[in-house]
């Protein structure tokens, strides 16, 4: 049901799977560059330009909390 009405969401919004699945492997390129996980990632439209808004969650150093971090790539 789930997959049913993110699909639904990405028809009525004119976005392709193609970019969501690009915006996935935009997320693991900024996990990878930022040593952490990916939490979150979302196609936006920024200035008429379709852009991965990535959310990541670096671990924390030396006892500190774990960063959010988050990154907007052009999505391609």
């Amino acid at each position: 049901m789930k997959s049913i009405a993110l699909l639904l969401i990405f028809c009525l919004t004119g976005v392709t799977t193609a970019k969501a699945a690009d915006c996935g492997a935009a997320g693991q390129r900024v996990a990878e560059e930022q040593s952490g996980a990916v939490a979150k990632t979302e196609l936006q439209t920024k200035d008429g330009q379709p852009v991965c808004v990535v959310v990541v969650i670096v671990p924390g150093r030396n006892g500190e909390k774990p960063r959010r971090v988050e990154v907007a790539v052009p999505a391609n």
